[in-house]
């Protein structure tokens, strides 16, 4: 699965799910880049680095996509514990 697919999935989950769409955006603002109004592209993306580094330390390698599940299961967690 690719990167541009997993976005699909997701928005359409989240599209049928509201709640699952405001813990996505909460853990999607957790995720953003320090500073990443100062700098284009100014859109609150994490940086590649740190994305990469998570792959790695959750699946073993760093160019790894997450299966949809695991998305959606780790954003109902960030929800339950705010």
């Amino acid at each position: 699965m690719s990167w541009l697919r997993l976005g699909r999935v997701l928005a359409a989950r989240a599209f049928l799910r509201p709640g699952l769409a405001a813990d996505m955006l909460r853990v999607a603002w957790r995720f953003r880049r320090r500073g990443w109004h100062t700098r284009p592209p100014f859109l609150p993306v994490p940086p590649r680095e740190y994305v990469q580094w998570r792959m790695y330390t959750a699946y073993g390698d760093e160019h790894a996509v997450p299966p949809p599940a695991d998305v959606e299961r780790y954003a109902r967690w960030v929800g339950r514990s705010r």
